[in-house]
């Protein structure tokens, strides 16, 4: 009798009654690290209604939660659905309209051979399945690895092995009868044509006069 008082808290240890236990591989494992807040408090609703022979009949529903003080429907379904994909928590039976609610199993224990499962949820059933949601990075990080060459990124000099070369300066390009501006004008020509004309003339005309 007074073992049984021990084990209830009667002897101080602890406050008396019953008690939610979550094993800790399950708090340390990655996928409850990235479970958001209100996953986690569904999380332990359906571990306090766990009493080792109902798992697999585990209730939350809306109507059920409300009681415990839930109060968006919204903030319910999507709370589970994250239990349910990251593997802590297994659909037995599905719930419809108007009175028939969603059974649960949590899946880091054994699930109860209970009757009313649907069809299939029994052979579906896996456990432990939130291990396989361990993290994906690699055991060095999540830092990239530099691309770069090993020598560096710095670009190599664009010059020649026999150094830079230099340009060379062509001459003008001069046309095959020379450059205009060494060659006398027309004009010139003209000129001093018209000057030895005209001193032929000048003695005639003195003759003449």
């Amino acid at each position: 009798m007074g073992r049984d008082k021990r084990r209830k808290g009667a002897d101080g240890s602890r406050d008396a009654g019953g008690f939610v236990a979550l094993p800790w591989a399950v708090l340390d494992s990655d996928a409850y690290q990235r479970l958001n807040h209100a996953a986690r408090c569904l999380l332990i609703e359906l571990c306090r209604q766990y009493v080792r022979d109902n798992n697999g009949r585990l209730l939350a529903s809306r109507a059920y939660l409300a009681k415990r003080g839930w109060k968006s429907a919204d903030g319910i379904h999507r709370a589970k659905q994250e239990l349910i994909e990251a593997g802590f928590i297994h659909e037995t039976v599905k719930g419809h309209r108007p009175n028939k609610a969603s059974w649960y199993a949590l899946t880091f224990y054994s699930l109860d051979r209970l009757t009313g499962y649907d069809t299939g949820a029994l052979e579906s059933f896996e456990r432990s399945a939130y291990r396989k949601n361990a993290s994906l990075s690699p055991p060095t990080g999540t830092e990239s690895t530099p691309i770069g060459p090993p020598t560096g990124t710095e670009r190599a000099a664009t010059v020649p092995p026999t150094g830079p070369m230099e340009g060379q300066k062509a001459p003008p390009p001069v046309p095959p009868t020379g450059h205009h501006l060494e060659k006398p004008s027309t004009a010139d020509k003209r000129t001093r044509r018209l000057g030895g004309v005209l001193e032929q003339v000048a003695p005639k005309t003195r003759a003449l006069a």
